[in-house]
């Protein structure tokens, strides 16, 4: 096999959840702010650490602010969903002999938050969140970190996000890269590997 482990970003690459992320987030600004912004100005929230994306806002009480986000998440979490194809490229991955890990910009307490209910969370041996890197995406930092839990090295792993953010971290730790198609909003990302639906994924892959 080319590779020996299978690296996943979360949102958008596993999880549908733009709706949720966006909806509240503009909940959040309203509140904090008194303004309203439309969802498609918030879309450079996604992909990031949440913050960076408040940061960005100009708001100063980032930790405040990135805790009433979360509480508002919640009340959409009905609207979040596991992208069709996902649980059985799992599986086939699994059977084929691959580790899977995941390498979020989410923090650990809403990773852990979200996936205790799904059944996808036990195919990931480890998990990096952003809350346990120096410096989060797009540095190498998170995927470095994976790296260091795993004992593994940068031509050893795939790692497959759906943001520019994603493929930055990846290109700046050396590690190959595939565009989730399934779920980028980004289409005008220029990847050396796009993958239109998950069970494309395994054309990359040496089986």
């Amino acid at each position: 096999m080319k590779y020996k482990q299978i690296v996943f970003d979360v949102d958008g690459t596993l999880m549908n959840n733009e709706f949720a992320v966006l909806r509240s987030f503009q909940d959040t600004i309203r509140e904090v702010t008194g303004k309203t912004m439309e969802m498609e100005e918030l879309k450079f929230c996604l992909g990031i650490p949440g913050e960076s994306a408040i940061s960005q806002l100009g708001i100063e009480d980032t930790s405040g602010t990135l805790e009433l986000w979360v509480r508002k998440l919640a009340k959409y979490e009905d609207t979040v969903r596991v992208f069709e194809g996902i649980p059985e490229l799992l599986e086939r991955l699994k059977k084929a002999g691959y580790k899977m890990g995941i390498v979020t910009s989410r923090t650990r307490e809403l990773q852990d938050e979200d996936f205790k209910n799904r059944s996808i969370r036990t195919y990931f041996e480890t998990v990096v969140c952003a809350d346990e890197c120096i410096t989060p995406k797009p540095t190498a930092g998170p995927l470095l970190k994976y790296m260091e839990l795993t004992g593994t090295e940068c031509r050893e792993l795939l790692y497959i996000g759906d943001s520019i953010y994603d493929l930055e971290c990846a290109e700046n730790a050396g590690v190959d890269f595939a565009l989730a198609g399934w779920g980028s909003s980004n289409h005008h990302i220029q990847a050396e590997r796009i993958v239109k639906m998950p069970e494309e994924l395994f054309c990359y892959l040496n089986v």
